[in-house]
């Protein structure tokens, strides 16, 4: 089932994407194989520079952390549409990954992860919320909380 709107949708909601981000080494964001586009792990960040930095539950709140998914998940779609041309080719979320950089005591992870679920509800419908992996971590790239892993499935 294709999603008609998605990037309307994102108008309605009042929401602009950040630019596409660009790789921070060796890496490309985005490779589409057959029908899935796998997306690199992407970051808080605004270009290159990142929205947040530290540990959630260590410095950072979880409110912040709930932010930081959110933005992660903003660039994943930027990068998506980048790829794409339009995320109304998005017919399925496959699979979403959360890394939260937590310390080992932290146990809200899930309330950190929902910034990403509920933007990915928000703008395919919640019909298509993915399936997702949510994991403390020790550290995160370049000193970020949060890092998004997702698996888009393309219509043919």
């Amino acid at each position: 089932m294709v999603v008609p709107g998605a990037d309307a949708r994102l108008r309605d909601l009042g929401i602009e994407l950040p630019p596409p981000p660009t790789p921070f080494g060796a890496y490309v964001e985005a490779v589409q194989v057959g029908p899935l586009l796998f997306l690199s792990g992407m970051l808080p960040v605004i270009g290159h520079e990142a929205i947040y930095h530290g540990r959630v539950g260590q410095g950072l709140s979880i409110p912040q952390g709930y932010d930081a998914a959110r933005a992660a998940c903003l660039s994943g779609l930027a990068a998506a549409k980048a790829h794409l041309g339009s995320l109304n080719k998005i017919s399925r979320i496959a699979k979403l990954g959360v890394y939260i950089a937590s310390p080992g005591d932290f146990q809200e992870h899930p309330k950190v992860a929902d910034g990403a679920s509920e933007l990915l509800r928000d703008v395919f419908g919640a019909s298509l919320v993915p399936p997702r992996i949510v994991l403390g971590v020790s550290s995160i790239p370049l000193g970020m909380p949060v890092e998004i892993e997702l698996v888009l499935e393309i219509e043919s």
